[in-house]
């Protein structure tokens, strides 16, 4: 009785599968079989949705799940998807496989990696004053702290704290739970916000990203600026690290705000930081201090430290 109930949860994904029930049946029955046994795991809804609809892909393409051969001749000769989309799905698919009793000979597919884009900050702001309230919203959310957005997806309005303009991060895909400052700006949209639940975005995470389609694509072409359709969630992540790393040459404080648990992806913006600031700007203000009052204070005004000579510290920022 129990499990009966509990697999109304998976119907929404039964229901997405439903345009592949004439093409094979016993895969349909067998994919939501799947959803349902990776639920069990303990997989988050958001992964078991996002393998559910790959799946669907599929077999609304004429693949026949069931039938590994004919999903590797799909891939192989699919010219339209990206290395990482097909990687992606021979992930998903051998997953399947194995629970269904299924032995393939996997094909390799390995996603190139890309340097992020990163747009300026005030392309950035353009585009959230473009936005609707909700939206708007959202963006800063992400821009300020540099949260993932199905972290954001998830606040809580006790999670803000508004007196001291602080944001407590669940976090999510194994990062670490952190609390970071969050400017007045930001309090007074989230004030604006209808408080319709005890979530501050009621949404669903595919909805404001339909939402974030929609409107970057009007936006651009309202503002003459096709960059902004290379604008994702993701990408002011991308920007918060890098302008986080510049600003405090301090890597680890990088990890720490972003959550990263390995070092190494956090790595990634300090490469960013010297592509985007060291070629583009290498004239300087030079100061010097003889006290640690005086090092503070060319510190606290962005100065980074370069070397000591004759008990005189030296110090520089860009102009």
């Amino acid at each position: 009785m129990t499990e009966a109930k509990n697999l109304t949860e998976v119907e929404p994904l039964r229901d997405r599968l439903a345009g592949a029930t004439k093409r094979d049946k016993e895969a349909r029955s067998t994919v939501v079989e799947y959803l349902w046994y990776l639920r069990k795991k303990g997989l988050k809804q958001s992964t078991i949705t996002h393998y559910g609809k790959r799946l669907q892909r599929l077999m609304n393409l004429g693949v026949k799940l069931l039938n590994p051969e004919e999903v590797k001749g799909y891939l192989a000769n699919n010219s339209t998807w990206s290395e990482r989309t097909k990687a992606i799905c021979v992930t998903i698919y051998d997953g399947f496989t194995k629970f269904r009793g299924i032995t393939w000979d996997a094909p390799r597919y390995k996603a190139v990696k890309k340097i992020p884009f990163l747009p300026l900050e005030t392309e950035i702001d353009q585009f959230i004053c473009a936005c609707g309230r909700k939206l708007a919203t959202f963006l800063q959310v992400l821009k300020e702290t540099g949260m993932r957005c199905g972290e954001a997806k998830q606040l809580d309005w006790i999670d803000i704290d508004f007196q001291r303009r602080l944001v407590s991060i669940t976090p999510e895909k194994g990062s670490n739970p952190r609390i970071l400052p969050i400017s007045l700006k930001l309090i007074a949209m989230l004030k604006n916000l209808p408080q319709e639940s005890t979530k501050v975005f009621k949404a669903t995470l595919g909805s404001i990203k339909a939402n974030l389609y929609i409107t970057r694509k009007t936006v651009a072409r309202k503002l003459g600026n096709p960059r902004l359709l290379k604008i994702k969630f993701h990408t002011l992540r991308h920007w918060k690290g890098t302008m986080k790393y510049h600003k405090t040459k301090d890597i680890l404080h990088v990890q720490q705000v972003l959550g990263h648990r390995d070092i190494k992806s956090t790595m990634i913006y300090i490469h960013l930081e010297h592509a985007l600031f060291i070629t583009s700007n290498d004239e300087f203000h030079v100061k010097t201090a003889t006290t640690v009052t005086e090092a503070c204070k060319l510190v606290e005004v962005g100065f980074e430290y370069i070397t000591t000579m004759d008990k005189v510290q030296v110090y520089r920022k860009r102009k």
